[in-house]
């Protein structure tokens, strides 16, 4: 019920004007704690993925309801291959798992799959099920994109970039006099996605944890102190509530950033 009510008060401010409500266009979520949620219960830590998929579910479709446009989850970095391989292959099933489960409702909701990493070095099986929901769920109109950061690495990222753009130099496509933050932008897994304006991290760590490492330059960061299946819908809408908080100045001063805002009253960031 509490949830309920933080979305009708929400909702509320939006169509009342009376205070400024901010969606952010791009949430990024590092989705930490499954196992050591588990540990604390003495189950096994696949309990704990089990359960923290169930939250995936939750959150997607909160976050399309609310606005968001993209939506980035951490769901398996490019150092979780050094796991016990056991561990990594139930992972790797359940994600399959997930994602027979998720593609009417992702169809349904106008929710757009997308992944980013080093895809190369996932199994088969798990390629293929990713390419068929992308495929079942690809939209030129879609709600929100959703991305899966899978086999991710933020240094890969941008060394994959760097030999991207080397390559162009070499072929002349590119001279160094062109290269710009902008252009190097080109280069990256998802060139056209805005960089997150929330950057959200359960199980209480203060890292990011190389994830986004070029693009959450000026993010908003929040570190929950829920572990990843202890966060509902609920700790979403209050993890936004505390983003409209924040200030987000980009080098400017306050007063510059008020004196710009003063006339807004309902915006989407």
């Amino acid at each position: 019920m509490k949830w309920l009510r933080q979305r009708k008060a929400l909702s509320a401010s939006k169509s009342e004007g009376t205070a400024v409500f901010k969606v952010p266009r791009h949430i990024a979520i590092i989705m930490d704690g499954n196992g050591r949620w588990a540990q604390l219960r003495n189950e096994p830590r696949i309990q704990g993925h089990h359960e923290g998929a169930k939250r995936v579910d939750e959150i997607v479709t909160e976050c399309a309801d609310l606005g968001v446009k993209f939506l980035t989850l951490y769901t398996f970095s490019t150092e979780n291959w050094n796991r016990p391989k056991s561990e990594v292959n139930l992972l790797m099933r359940l994600l399959v798992q997930n994602l027979k489960m998720m593609d009417k409702k992702l169809v349904k909701n106008g929710i757009k799959l997308e992944t980013q990493g080093t895809l190369e070095r996932l199994p088969e099986f798990v390629r293929k099920e990713l390419n068929r929901v992308m495929k079942l769920t690809d939209t030129p109109t879609p709600k929100m994109i959703l991305s899966l950061a899978l086999s991710y690495g933020g240094r890969q990222e941008i060394l994959d970039a760097a030999k991207k753009l080397f390559s162009d130099v070499q072929d002349k496509k590119l001279s160094l006099d062109e290269l710009t933050e902008e252009t190097f932008r080109n280069y990256l897994y998802h060139p056209y996605f805005p960089d997150p304006d929330l950057l959200i991290r359960t199980g209480g760590d203060s890292r990011v944890s190389n994830f986004l490492l070029w693009e959450v330059a000026y993010s908003e960061i929040l570190v929950r102190q829920e572990f990843w299946p202890e966060f509902t819908a609920s700790c979403l809408i209050e993890s936004i509530d505390q983003f409209n908080q924040r200030e987000r100045r980009f080098g400017k001063t306050s007063a510059q950033v008020q004196s710009e805002s003063a006339a807004t009253e309902i915006e989407l960031v």
